[in-house]
């Protein structure tokens, strides 16, 4: 019973982005980083940016509209993205991507991999260095375990946000090698959510 009702609200996107809203304080440390790490409305204007399993369109606004793509598996939220942002924005699984080689200069990552498992984000990390120009950029935010016990409501949105696959610090990295090197990672907090933030740089050598 419980189930189903999680399926019916994460299948309607104005509820869902709602309810992720209230548990990040709207987003605000999200955007924050966005900005900082990826800097989307200055330095080389021509900077192409992939939005990875975009979801609802939440983050579109972040970056400039004529040089954004987003994608996500689920058609619900690619219509009203579609509809609410007027994002490029299509279908698409995110191990087998529709778009030639050397496509973007950057990615953004927020909150996908932790509802997919070691062998899908293996192959992700794959077509991600394929459709990634040379040196270009990965920030990659995820959940990770709750780190105060005391906070109860962290833990209920673990459970509610279905993320069967929150791993820890390291294992998110090691996924991500040897198609990415890290340039920098650190741990931050968004509403009633622990997560880590990884900045990493595709592998030349690969």
């Amino acid at each position: 019973m419980i189930q189903e009702l999680l399926n019916m609200v994460a299948r309607q996107p104005v509820l869902w982005n709602t309810f992720r809203s209230i548990a990040e304080f709207g987003f605000v440390a999200d955007y924050q980083l966005i900005e900082r790490e990826l800097e989307p409305f200055g330095g080389d204007l021509t900077r192409r940016f992939l939005d990875y399993g975009s979801g609802t369109g939440q983050f579109a606004r972040s970056f400039p509209a004529d040089r954004y793509v987003g994608f996500d598996i689920a058609p619900y939220y690619v219509r009203y993205a579609h509809k609410r942002y007027g994002s490029a924005v299509s279908v698409m699984s995110g191990d087998q991507l529709g778009f030639n080689n050397d496509s973007f200069d950057a990615v953004l990552i927020m909150g996908v991999f932790h509802h997919l498992d070691d062998a899908f984000v293996q192959r992700a990390a794959a077509e991600l260095h394929r459709v990634l120009r040379q040196d270009g950029t990965i920030l990659m935010v995820e959940d990770i375990p709750t780190q105060n016990r005391w906070n109860v409501f962290g833990r209920a949105m673990h459970w509610l946000d279905r993320g069967d696959n929150i791993r820890s610090v390291s294992h998110y990295q090691q996924l991500m090698e040897p198609y990415f090197r890290m340039e920098r990672s650190s741990t931050m907090i968004s509403g009633i959510c622990d997560l880590v933030v990884y900045v990493l740089r595709r592998n030349p050598t690969v």
